[in-house]
């Protein structure tokens, strides 16, 4: 199969990420998988534009630069499959904001790779915004810096039969003390088989070389949409000064990208964070694959 058609790019931002454009029309999949590969380990997240896509096309591209897809079991969010596919999945069921976050940091076993498919923009609003996550790390104040090296992060819950049975895809509670197991996740099975859990891992973790820290985690959603699902390891609160400051970081650094039909997203889910704006067009419509990739680093 021929894929050495030229890469077009320009940059997503001055600060982080490429656009890959069609400049020439020619087929997605044609494209030279080598410079790829490059331009994502040096930016960390791509964004392909005005090529033909579909949900099969979709699917084909990225198989050729990824393995170990995950079906999601765990994830905190109901997420529709598409087109029979349990590794194509919809973003979520509901339309407010999502904070920056790295997708599945409070369990062990995350997604090194995340893609992206715009089925259906919004009329407006429902931007997906992205961060490098070295850039928010030396943004931290040299206080918070040192308390997220001193402290872990502690993500917890309480998740009822009927919740767990969803999130967890099996009806049987040793099955998802398993899974947590696995994943480093403590578990503790109630007499009505509710069950209450909780993770510890570090807010800040080494880039792929070790030469540099990056900020991220899940920490700015889970604060921001359940308040006391997370706090530090030794059992103390976040306080507002340290929410506001990382906060504030969040919104001076994150890159917009205003979603156009056919858009596809390649991320970096070790460096890179990732959230979402608010919308009203319940049409939209963005596809999410998990993964690692297929090639080294």
């Amino acid at each position: 199969m021929k894929t050495t058609a030229k890469l077009y790019t320009q940059p997503l931002s001055e600060a982080v990420g490429q656009q890959i454009l069609n400049v020439e029309n020619v087929n997605l999949c044609d494209l030279h998988e080598a410079s790829i590969i490059n331009l994502f380990k040096a930016e960390g997240v791509l964004l392909f534009r005005d090529f033909a896509t579909s949900v099969e096309i979709f699917t084909s591209f990225t198989n050729k630069f990824s393995q170990n897809f995950m079906d999601y079991t765990g994830g905190v969010f109901n997420r529709r499959i598409i087109n029979g596919d349990s590794t194509v999945l919809s973003v979520n069921d509901f339309n407010c904001e999502i904070k920056l976050h790295g997708e599945m940091y409070y369990q062990k076993n995350i997604p090194l790779m995340l893609w992206f498919f715009c089925a259906h923009p919004a009329a407006q609003d429902g931007e997906t915004v992205v961060c490098d996550g070295k850039q928010f790390f030396d943004e931290l104040s040299q206080p918070l810096k040192e308390l997220f090296s001193q402290k872990k992060l502690k993500y917890r819950g309480h998740i009822g039969k009927e919740t767990w049975q969803k999130q967890y895809k099996t009806d049987d509670v040793r099955v998802v003390a398993q899974i947590c197991q696995s994943n480093d996740v403590d578990i503790n099975i109630n007499e009505d088989e509710s069950i209450d859990i909780h993770y510890i891992c570090s807010a800040i973790h080494p880039n792929r070389s070790g030469e540099s820290m990056v900020f991220i985690n899940s920490l700015l959603p889970a604060k921001n949409m359940s308040p006391n699902s997370v706090a530090f390891d030794d059992g103390s609160e976040i306080d507002n000064e340290v929410m506001l400051e990382l906060n504030e970081i969040a919104a001076k650094i994150a890159v917009k990208i205003c979603w156009e039909k056919g858009d596809i997203l390649m991320v970096d889910n070790t460096r890179i964070m990732h959230g979402r704006r608010a919308f009203v067009d319940n049409t939209r419509d963005i596809y999410l694959r998990l993964c690692s990739p297929s090639f080294s680093y």
